[in-house]
């Protein structure tokens, strides 16, 4: 592999890391991870159980709860001790939160908790995040067609210059629709249903990913646009250098006394030689000269 395979080779590598860094960011539901306070239920369903309340029920004298409603539940659980601690994640397209007994998850559509006004743009940072995989993954076939095709009829300057454009496309996308959804996120926080709104939360290792997808775009863009330029130089050069050596090859004509001097027959003489006779080259019945040299 010479010198250019190599250097397109590093460049294709952070556009492959960039397209997966954004895909799994997408598919993901971690962008924001917290944990929500919930009162815990009744265990009337699970006597015993470590994540319930518990309560003492006011029964009969016949030894029976009494099904008036104006029975009375004696709860032993005070203050931090009513509510409980689950953990919660979300993404573009789901929350996810963990059940009474940690082993699994309940999850819902994260368009469904937040308001109505805010989920066009909750839709435009989708449509972002997509067209940002888009033009990655466009670069990297690009790339990878410029690597495999050596067509010499073709301007592979013009894919470097594309390249550059998409991956610059990609990252300004993919910073604006990020921006969008952790502005909607925080206003459903503020303003979403009172089952959903978290306690604490922080962002998590999606939404690290999505930035480090930008991150990676831009570093892809200015590669390419420098190897665009270094191979646009040399070529300007090479093209100057053709035109000046072709430019040098007409730009000295024999002299024209050196010409005449061969069609005449003429010879120098030797010096101290001062009188030539012409008279040979004169027309019949013309009167003989001697030319002084």
């Amino acid at each position: 592999m010479d010198r250019t395979r190599q250097q397109q080779a590093l460049l294709l590598l952070p556009i492959c890391l960039a397209f997966a860094f954004s895909l799994t960011a997408v598919v993901s539901s971690h962008w924001c991870e917290g944990i929500r306070r919930v009162v815990k239920p009744l265990c009337q369903d699970q006597p015993g159980g470590q994540h319930c309340i518990h309560f003492k029920p006011d029964n009969s004298s016949n030894g029976r709860m009494d099904n008036d409603s104006q029975a009375v539940l004696y709860i032993w659980e005070l203050g931090d001790d009513k509510f409980i601690q689950r953990g919660f994640h979300v993404g573009l397209w789901q929350s996810c939160e963990e059940s009474l007994n940690g082993e699994d998850e309940k999850c819902r559509s994260f368009q469904s908790v937040v308001p109505a006004e805010e989920q066009g743009v909750l839709w435009l940072s989708i449509g972002g995040e997509v067209l940002d995989i888009v033009l990655i993954l466009t670069s990297a076939i690009l790339l990878g067609s410029r690597m495999s095709c050596r067509s010499p009829g073709f301007d592979w300057l013009r894919v470097d210059a594309l390249v550059a454009i998409f991956m610059v496309l990609a990252g300004l996308l993919g910073m604006v629709a990020h921006m969008m959804y952790t502005t909607i996120f925080q206003i459903t926080v503020n303003l979403g249903p009172e089952d959903w709104k978290p306690q604490t939360w922080d962002y998590g290792w999606s939404y690290c990913l999505a930035w480090g997808s930008f991150a990676l775009c831009l570093a892809g863009s200015v590669t390419a646009m420098s190897r665009f330029t270094a191979a646009r130089l040399e070529f300007t050069e090479k093209q100057r250098a053709q035109n000046g050596s072709q430019h040098s090859q007409h730009s000295f004509p024999e002299p024209e006394a050196s010409e005449s001097v061969w069609k005449t027959g003429a010879a120098p003489r030797p010096a101290g030689q001062a009188f030539r006779n012409v008279s040979g080259h004169l027309p019949s019945g013309a009167p003989g000269k001697v030319s002084i040299c």
